[in-house]
């Protein structure tokens, strides 16, 4: 829903990733089970906004002219709008092992960008007027793969691949969406530092720069506009507190550096102050075996990334991960702690 007490356009949502399904059926009936209930909490007397999930999948499907005819008449019904999208999961993201699948097919592919145009040509089509438009993605690849050689340059490409067609579609619609790369641990983008670094020494750089002129038909000034209007950074709150990053330091930051942040997505991290023995089986409660659970430990060393919560808990039995605990582990906002487990909501 609209936040008219905020200047800017600024609207507020929920994400749909919280409810299961993968096909575009699945996904439309999720919204007619679940959405009703939460516009009559929350926005009973106006459009509630909404954050949809698509699946590679579902994105293929969404965007064929019929089915976007029919998605229209439900947003109507439901009284609600969409103005932005997760592209992040190509694939399953209930009920299956995802971990670090979850960033597959990553930047270097392909069959990345053409999952990102899919999903900006549903939102171009049911974006109201009037509303900036983004797509929430992946930080570029998961931490190895973004180390390969060539691999930082590989995925700037089909970045820009992607922004062009973002360009276009607002020449065409007059819909403005941006792509928003998620920084998250353990991945090739992780850290304010890591991402104002690649935008940069890689994206700002002339290479690309020339790539996305020749591809809209401008000159280098006027693709660097164009690459500033259409890519910027989704700021996940829990990712940065896993991170031990201030978020409002975070983001002024990236506005310094001229990095648009076209999505904010807010909830705090699990936290635990100082790790002991007793903590060890109420932490591994956590341990889902659906998600990587991302932690980061900080002591008088410095901080310690382990890429999944029984890797912490490892390191911790053999003496190596004493001191603060960051997880990632998503916290709602209006609970202050888990029981034994605190949140970075304070």
């Amino acid at each position: 829903m609209r936040l008219d007490r905020l200047p800017g356009n600024v609207n507020l949502t929920y994400c749909t990733n919280i409810h299961a399904g993968e096909s575009w059926p699945d996904i439309r009936a999720s919204l007619d089970a679940h959405v009703p209930a939460i516009k009559a909490a929350v926005a009973p007397d106006r459009p509630l906004g909404i954050g949809l999930r698509l699946s590679g999948e579902a994105a293929t499907s969404a965007r064929q002219p019929d089915a976007l005819a029919a998605f229209r008449d439900q947003l109507a019904t439901l009284g609600a709008y969409v103005f932005t999208i997760n592209a992040f999961p190509f694939g399953p993201f209930h009920g299956v092992r995802v971990k670090e699948q979850v960033y597959l097919p990553d930047w270097r592919s392909a069959e990345r960008v053409a999952f990102t145009a899919d999903s900006a040509a549903v939102l171009a089509a049911i974006l109201p007027d009037g509303i900036d438009g983004s797509i929430s993605t992946v930080p570029g690849a998961f931490k190895p793969s973004g180390r390969e050689a060539g691999a930082a340059a590989a995925m700037a490409a089909r970045m820009v691949e992607a922004v062009a067609d973002l360009v276009l579609t607002e020449r065409r619609t007059g819909k403005r969406i941006a792509l928003a790369l998620e920084p998250e641990p353990c991945c090739f983008l992780e850290t304010v530092d890591e991402s104002i670094a690649f935008f940069e020494t890689v994206l700002f750089k002339p290479e690309s720069l020339d790539l996305l002129a020749a591809r809209i038909g401008v000159n280098r000034d006027g693709a660097e506009t164009m690459l500033r209007r259409h890519l910027g950074i989704c700021y996940d709150v829990c990712h940065g507190s896993v991170e031990y990053e201030d978020s409002v330091a975070a983001l002024d930051r990236l506005l310094a550096a001229g990095i648009s942040v076209p999505k904010v997505q807010l909830s705090a991290a699990m936290r635990i102050p100082f790790m002991t023995d007793e903590l060890v089986d109420a932490v591994m409660r956590y341990d889902d075996g659906v998600y990587l659970h991302q932690t980061i430990v900080r002591n008088p060393s410095g901080l310690t990334r382990y890429v999944d919560l029984p890797d912490a808990v490892a390191a911790f039995k053999e003496g190596r991960a004493d001191g603060e605990w960051r997880i990632h582990c998503h916290v709602p906002l209006f609970l202050s702690d888990l029981g034994e487990i605190g949140s970075t909501r304070a």
